[in-house]
């Protein structure tokens, strides 16, 4: 990836094997090390047409990184090709358990599974996986076909808030939509995750190549910004110092009135910035998490939630920087999640990182480290194109249906004639949604 976290599946084989190349969490680092050796061996092994090496490779992979979809899909592959249908059908069918679809049926080198007796009844669940599940409401539009929303925040009185990757606008969404600020006039480029706090409006942008208008001396840019919802005056200007890399603060959560955490999702750095002494220190250093992506704060307010978008969901302890992964079984997958947000002692996630996109409630065990169980809120509603990000507000959850990432060609154009933005709106306390465990 170097600037799309949609861009992050790494295909380095002909045809859609995904294949993250990711650090897992503190604890485990030996296991990250063993996934992603086995990934190079499995790769290498591909290449060189040895797939009973390719198979064992794949299965050290899987076992390194338990439940992730990515190596699951690979095992199943390696499977087909080392001629045993079998397995590789019962390693697909492990996939469905988490409703995951990675299009087997239309790649030959799975053609030899479509023999077996079990093959109908697999196609037909994977049919069934692209059914509607969960019921949201349009809440809001916004008629602005290249807005590219990604930022979204919503105050309690019905007023909403957008961001634009593509221009850096910032527009209230209401009876008659309003813009608020937009790149040129501000110090800011695409925008990216926004929280409202004391009056404020708080972001985060980053100068990426979707940017329309991109000045090459800011390539590569990224700071916090708030905005005096009153006044428009911007309040607040803190910029990272740049780096030969790309930094991307995609998201934001305050920790309390004087403490914000930050997440770079392409440095995989995660910053506190504390708003007395206007300054950023690191919480989680480069080369633990992949790709951090949305942040909750925990019902204690001691940890903060990371969703690694490429490599599961971990616990932070704000106090002292520790890190833990939080487990689930193989049913529920916590790849893949862009947007996280508390609610109720639970989290809800987006998850745009595995197919189809959905967003789910997660519950949580005792000690806050466990997924005990998992809900589909929403899934193959008409209105989605990759929803991205949302904010809970009250007993409800407003997020971005159709975000257009995926739109983006490899010269960061777009098609003519996308629907604007669309915000929908779902009932937490609505008990229909479908369980997965």
């Amino acid at each position: 990836m170097i600037l799309m976290k949609r861009a992050l599946p790494d295909l380095n084989l002909p045809f859609a094997a995904v294949l993250f190349a990711a650090c897992l969490l503190t604890p485990i680092v030996s296991l990250a090390d063993a996934y992603l050796d086995a990934r190079a061996s499995m790769i290498s092994a591909y290449q060189a047409e040895d797939y009973a090496s390719m198979r064992e490779y794949a299965e050290a992979a899987s076992a390194a990184r338990p439940g992730f979809a990515g190596g699951l899909f690979n095992l199943a592959l390696a499977q087909a090709l080392d001629s045993d249908p079998e397995a590789s059908l019962a390693t697909l069918e492990r996939l469905l358990l988490q409703r995951v679809d990675f299009g087997v049926a239309n790649l030959e080198e799975f053609a030899t599974l479509q023999t077996l007796t079990g093959w109908d009844d697999y196609e037909k669940a994977v049919a069934d996986l692209y059914e509607p599940v969960g019921s949201a409401r349009v809440a809001y539009t916004l008629e602005r076909s290249d807005f590219i929303p990604e930022g979204i925040a919503i105050n309690g009185s019905g007023d909403l808030y957008l961001g634009s990757i593509r221009h850096g606008d910032i527009v209230r969404v209401a009876a008659g939509a309003k813009t608020l600020l937009t790149a040129k006039a501000g110090p800011h480029w695409s925008v990216y995750g926004m929280r409202l706090h004391e009056g404020k409006l708080w972001y985060v942008s980053s100068a990426v190549a979707q940017f329309a208008g991109l000045d090459d001396d800011d390539a590569g840019r990224t700071g916090l910004f708030a905005m005096d919802l009153a006044s428009g005056e911007l309040t607040t200007r803190a910029y990272l110092p740049k780096t030969a890399g790309q930094q991307v603060l995609g998201d934001l959560e305050f920790v309390d009135d004087d403490t914000l955490v930050l997440a770079d999702q392409t440095d995989g750095v995660v910053y506190r910035y504390d708003l007395n002494s206007k300054s950023f220190s690191t919480l989680v250093s480069r080369g633990v998490l992949g790709s951090p992506q949305g942040l909750a704060l925990d019902e204690s307010g001691n940890h903060v939630y990371i969703a690694d978008y490429i490599g599961g969901l971990a616990r932070v302890e704000l106090k002292s920087g520790a890190i833990v992964q939080v487990e689930s079984n193989e049913a529920v997958s916590l790849y893949g999640i862009d947007g996280l947000y508390a609610y109720k002692g639970r989290l809800i996630a987006i998850q745009n990182g595995i197919r189809p996109h959905r967003v789910v409630e997660l519950s949580l065990d005792a000690t806050g480290t466990r997924i005990t169980g998992s809900r589909i809120l929403a899934m193959n509603l008409p209105e989605f194109d990759e929803p991205n990000l949302g904010q809970v507000q009250g007993d409800k959850f407003y997020f971005i249906a159709n975000s257009h990432w995926n739109r983006f060609d490899n010269n960061n154009s777009l098609p003519d004639e996308l629907s604007g933005p669309i915000i929908l709106e779902v009932d937490l306390k609505n008990d229909q949604a479908q369980n997965v465990r």
